[in-house]
């Protein structure tokens, strides 16, 4: 099902900038205007898709099954974040991420990491996994 071009190492970054909708008050996860966590997940999980973009065969797709994840910073409503998944583990149909998201505040030229973490996603066919549950 998986194609066996799916090695570690293989990996995707995104960029972003926090809008308002993206932020703690939007998602209804804090009362805060800054970055949600629910959002950051959300970002985290597309660099990953990104990173087997190409890769998997044809009716096949991942899907997430475990997250593991440590929202270290907050980021205000127009930082700019990149985040970074890379494949570290793949064991048939299971392909483990580490993630990661930095920003470079204002007036700064160092980055800071706002988030690390784990992410497993699982090939599967894509026709079966849509199937109806109980026939």
């Amino acid at each position: 099902m998986s194609s066996v071009e799916i090695v570690a190492g293989l990996s995707a970054d995104l960029t972003y900038v926090v809008s308002a909708d993206d932020t703690a008050i939007a998602h209804g996860s804090g009362d805060v205007p800054v970055l949600a966590t629910p959002r950051l997940l959300a970002w985290l999980e597309s660099a990953t898709v990104a990173a087997l973009d190409g890769v998997l065969t044809a009716g096949s797709t991942s899907v997430g099954t475990r997250v593991e994840l440590e929202h270290k910073g907050a980021s205000p409503i127009g930082a700019t974040l990149t985040v970074h998944a890379s494949v570290s583990h793949v064991d048939g149909r299971l392909v483990r991420f580490e993630v990661a998201a930095e920003q470079v505040p204002s007036g700064s030229t160092d980055s800071l990491v706002v988030a690390t973490g784990r992410i497993t996603r699982v090939v599967v066919d894509r026709q079966r996994f849509l199937a109806p549950l109980h026939p």
